[in-house]
């Protein structure tokens, strides 16, 4: 259990990244240990795994069962629902989802459905009908890639539908690496898409993906814009769930921490990383 106000969680995309080993994780971590580790250190995960596959009934358990109170899995509804052209015919496969994942219990954060490049405003009513039968189910937020959305009348037409429904609109910023001399995406399989940033906000939380450099420096200046965000968005009581992506996803951890520290440097009110105190232990243990 964390000892802390949760108003802002703070994690990566994913937490079986073997990569991680060594650093994040200890040296000699087995992947049967990596979602506890993760959640001694981050609190919040984006379960980028349900986007592939559902997990059964005992692995959703087992998540609960190895991850503290006041932890969140933020999971996205699977590509069999989201990309297959019209959401309404798959709303009886969505509720499906949400009521396993509600097996999670308090460990469940927002569920949050990420809409394909090709899926623009014409469908409107067909996104209105899909996420007026999921939101008494779960809190849920949106994602949209159809670049149409970001334009008026879009945009105003989005919120409108999503603010009396309380569905959050995922906010993604990709501006790092799209704004840099060389290109981190050079070896990624998928690239992210380059899309304006929104800052709104239409429920009492808050989901943002930030996808960041790998170098750190590229990260600040899109970052303090990030701060003033976040520090708004708590003193309104605002619950924010912040997401570190990284092209070399060695980084993202450290992209998060960094991220961690330099709120704290402008004094925005939020809870210390777990992170922390289990160094500060384990530095305690050496003495």
């Amino acid at each position: 259990m964390y000892d802390f106000p949760m108003n802002f969680r703070l994690g990566c995309a994913v937490w079986s990244y073997k990569g991680w080993v060594g650093d994040f994780y200890p040296a000699g971590s087995r992947a049967a240990e990596f979602l506890r580790l993760y959640s001694q250190r981050l609190t919040t995960v984006e379960g980028n795994t349900t986007f592939y596959a559902v997990p059964n009934a005992d692995t959703v358990a087992r998540w609960a069962a190895e991850t503290p109170l006041g932890f969140k899995f933020c999971l996205k509804l699977p590509r069999d629902i989201t990309h297959q052209g019209l959401l309404e015919p798959h709303i009886p496969d969505a509720l499906s989802f949400i009521s396993r994942m509600q097996d999670l219990g308090d460990r469940l954060g927002p569920i949050f459905a990420q809409l394909p490049p090709r899926y623009s405003p014409d469908a409107i009513d067909d996104l209105t009908i899909f996420l007026n039968a999921l939101r008494e189910k779960a809190s849920l937020a949106l994602e949209v890639r159809h670049p149409d959305w970001f334009q008026e009348p879009y945009a105003s037409q989005l919120t409108a539908l999503l603010q009396p429904l309380g569905i959050g609109r995922v906010l993604l910023d990709s501006r790092p690496i799209y704004n840099a001399p060389d290109d981190p995406q050079i070896h990624s399989e998928r690239r992210k898409p380059q899309l304006p940033v929104e800052f709104s906000v239409t429920a009492p939380f808050s989901l943002i993906r930030f996808i960041s450099h790998p170098t750190w420096e590229m990260n600040q200046l899109f970052l303090e814009e990030w701060v003033s965000f976040v520090d708004r968005a708590l003193r309104q009581e605002t619950q924010i769930y912040f997401f570190v992506h990284c092209p070399t996803e060695e980084r993202s951890p450290h992209n998060a921490r960094c991220f961690q520290e330099l709120l704290m440097q402008r004094r925005v009110s939020v809870p210390p990383l777990p992170w922390n105190d289990l160094q500060q232990s384990h530095q305690l243990s050496l003495f």
